[in-house]
């Protein structure tokens, strides 16, 4: 499948680099379609022009796109601890995380498309993941295969010592660490950073206040059930300190506000002179990766019925699946409690 899906991507974005985008995306543009037939299979791609104006507004040229995904290097498979049935991979240098979806969770996200476009204008520096595009893939006149692509947030991977899911609750937030020495890379939960802090230093009140920005945006969406990754990395001794060579890199974000006054309303900070900037933040001692990703479960009937099943099971205990509003609130929680 990966084969498919490499050949594919190559030439939907070719289409893209052949009509690059002019301007700010159109209603027309979230909702276009674009099927290309291949040997054995089609591709789909779903608001392509929308994503490609995202791109190119963080700074993503469709070359290196282009070069990351298509047939230049296998895909790495990712092992996850997540309970879903969903498939994941890495573009071989692992600047791109690809993961199927089911056809509602495709529909919830491009439902949200404008409104996370118009997120991401107000606030450059939002940890939202980058959705980068949405495809569908059909092999042979079968059933079609959903998949989105993101910006990893554990990129680059080099030095990378811990990381961890995190939704601010008990139930089934556990996973047994790998043997000491053993190769294999698991993502830890909650339960696992039990007695942990994240140590931010002057940047801290920063992360707290694009927390509630943008899990207030996911509440209004009626979202929840995403997640907070971390990843820690050790800073060399002449890592420690540069805070005063950051670089204010607003070419690097989605375009955005020149004044102070705007940048303050639009949370800016100082971005750290590596790649995937927007995702990073310097403490005194440790480089932290931070995202939130899985922004396509709505709570509706389904999940409003699980959360009273749940309400019985588990009485004395916190799960994932309880209303939007209150999500927000404990996974803020959460964070404020577990930095400094």
């Amino acid at each position: 499948m990966t084969c498919m899906m490499q050949a594919g991507l190559w030439a939907a974005t070719q289409v893209s680099m052949d009509h690059p985008p002019t301007g700010p995306p159109s209603q027309d543009d979230f909702s276009e379609v674009l099927t290309q037939v291949h040997e054995g299979f089609e591709l789909g791609t779903l608001a392509g022009p929308a994503f490609a104006w995202l791109r190119r507004s963080l700074g993503l040229a469709e070359e290196d796109y282009q070069a990351a995904l298509g047939p230049g290097g296998p895909y790495l498979q990712f092992l996850s601890t997540s309970k879903s049935k969903a498939s994941f991979f890495l573009s071989h240098d692992q600047r791109f995380f690809l993961k199927t979806q089911g056809r509602r969770e495709v529909q919830v996200l491009l439902a949200h498309l404008p409104r996370y476009v118009q997120h991401l204008q107000r606030h450059p520096h939002s940890l939202l993941a980058r959705l980068l595009g949405v495809h569908s893939l059909r092999v042979d006149r079968g059933k079609k295969t959903y998949f989105i692509i993101m910006q990893s947030v554990f990129y680059p991977p080099g030095r990378i010592s811990e990381r961890y899911d995190i939704k601010g609750c008990e139930v089934s937030r556990w996973v047994e660490p790998a043997p000491e020495g053993s190769p294999l890379v698991l993502v830890l939960k909650d339960l696992n950073f039990q007695g942990k802090t994240i140590n931010l230093g002057p940047q801290r009140s920063w992360f707290l206040r694009q927390m509630e920005l943008d899990t207030t945006f996911l509440r209004e969406l009626n979202v929840l059930d995403y997640s907070l990754l971390m990843a820690f990395q050790c800073l060399h001794e002449d890592e420690r300190g540069l805070g005063s060579s950051l670089i204010f890199r607003t070419a690097r974000s989605v375009e955005g506000a020149q004044s102070p006054e705007e940048s303050e309303a639009q949370n800016r900070r100082l971005l750290p002179d590596t790649p995937n900037a927007l995702h990073i933040l310097d403490g005194p001692e440790q480089r932290y990766f931070l995202g939130v990703v899985d922004l396509a479960t709505v709570y509706g009937l389904r999940k409003r019925l699980e959360h009273l099943w749940k309400t019985l099971r588990y009485p004395s205990r916190t799960f994932s699946t309880v209303s939007p509003a209150r999500y927000a609130r404990r996974l803020c929680q959460w964070v404020e409690a577990h930095t400094e």
